[in-house]
């Protein structure tokens, strides 16, 4: 464990508060004793309560972010704002990105910023090594969807380290998010009335509690953690385990077939079709190395991957009344 002692009192503005995680983070951070103000930002109102977070309406793509930032005098930034996959999310997360990283370099006061990015920076590949860390390549590097995005903002971020040395800056890769508030097309792909799988594929999943997350963030904001980090919780799970679990009725289906499936999940689980990244991590999987992390912080997630999806699947009334339907009766 390397911790660099930090200032004790912190401005935190969280950008995506009005999302699962950033409404988690910002209650989580208030409630720190070393944070004196926690501003959480959004471009819609957040429907979680967020207690004493001062909330400020704002579009991180416009002006409005920098003068928040200069008025506010705030000195650590948590960018969690990386548009879910799916979400058409490609401007905001490099526009957005590009004005927050700009407005943090012209800013006297900040010293420090957090980034939210994903384990999907190393993409999906059968020539994939059984685990990545956080130095290695992709054997395939992302070209479109979310994993380009994270890819983008991330080099975005190592242009702001460039130009200000003296911010600490840390990147945390997480892995698939995984609760009762996480919309993503992951969760919605597992409310399938019955749920495609990929003959002849198997993959190795990992996921993160939402609470883990959070603590995880929080770690980073009252302590200096600089460099990039994977996080995700212990173990793996293939996804046929997960389905069993989760008492999911499955079945294989060629790789070419599974594409044409998406006016299934249109119909049944809001799910915007298969995207080729859904497709790639569901045929090959991805499993990351957090031993960085744990060293790092002294601390590892409190739940494992197959805690944090038995949790996902006992909560999630919606995937059982689903299959109760299929099954030609209520609940089961």
């Amino acid at each position: 464990m390397s911790c660099i002692p930090a200032a004790a009192a912190r401005v935190v503005l969280v950008t995506g508060v009005s999302r699962f995680l950033g409404a988690r983070v910002a209650n989580t951070l208030q409630s720190d004793p070393g944070v004196e103000r926690v501003i959480g930002v959004d471009t819609v109102p957040p429907t979680a309560s967020l207690g004493r977070t001062e909330f400020v309406r704002v579009d991180v793509r416009t002006s409005g972010i920098a003068e928040t930032i200069s008025s506010a005098r705030v000195d650590t930034v948590l960018h969690l704002g990386l548009a879910a996959p799916g979400a058409g999310s490609k401007e905001p997360n490099a526009v957005g990105t590009m004005q927050l990283l700009a407005a943090c370099q012209r800013s006297p006061d900040t010293r420090k910023l957090v980034v939210r990015s994903s384990a999907a920076v190393y993409g999906s590949s059968p020539m994939d090594p059984a685990v990545f860390t956080e130095p290695d390549e992709p054997v395939e590097a992302p070209t479109s969807g979310y994993a380009r995005d994270a890819v983008e903002v991330e080099g975005h971020v190592r242009g702001l380290r460039r130009r200000r040395p003296d911010l600490v800056v840390s990147v945390l890769r997480f892995a698939n998010f995984l609760g009762p508030d996480v919309d993503s097309p992951f969760t919605r792909y597992l409310r399938m009335p019955v749920v495609p799988t990929v003959l002849g594929f198997d993959p190795r999943l990992q996921f993160v509690h939402p609470g883990d997350g959070a603590e995880a963030l929080r770690r980073m904001t009252v302590e200096d953690h600089p460099g990039c980090y994977n996080v995700a919780g212990d173990g793996v799970l293939l996804l046929s385990q997960a389905l069993r679990r989760a008492g999911r009725p499955y079945v294989p289906v060629p790789s070419p077939s599974l594409s044409t499936l998406g006016d299934l999940g249109r119909r049944f689980a809001g799910l915007s079709g298969f995207s080729p990244e859904l497709l790639r991590w569901l045929t090959y999987g991805r499993v990351i190395d957090t031993s960085a992390l744990v060293r790092e912080l002294g601390w590892r997630p409190e739940y494992s991957s197959e805690e944090t999806f038995a949790e996902f699947a006992a909560s999630d009334g919606s995937m059982l009344d689903r299959l109760g339907a299929v099954l030609g009766g209520g609940r089961p």
